[in-house]
């Protein structure tokens, strides 16, 4: 099971948010929306350490980069991977 939260963030703090996130390890999905529009959709593999994800989204990340200095604010939907009791 996962769960979805939602985190409307300037555009010059979407990047860290971004990784913020990513280091949190949890995460199965990211998710940019402007506009009401989804931008960046970005898989993470469960399972995978955040340094890791960090290498490989390396590029993603760049193009996070680029689009945030062009939006003044967007919506990142983070979808959590619950952990088992």
């Amino acid at each position: 099971m996962s769960e979805t939260e939602k985190f409307t963030v300037s555009g010059k703090d979407v990047l860290e948010k971004v990784k913020q996130l990513i280091r949190e390890g949890n995460i199965r999905r990211v998710r940019l929306i402007h506009e009401g529009k989804t931008i960046i959709d970005i898989p993470l593999t469960i399972g995978a350490t955040a340094s890791m994800i960090t290498i490989l989204a390396a590029p993603l990340l760049a193009a996070i980069g680029a689009f945030a200095a062009l939006v003044t604010e967007c919506t990142i939907e983070v979808e959590k991977v619950e952990e088992k009791r």
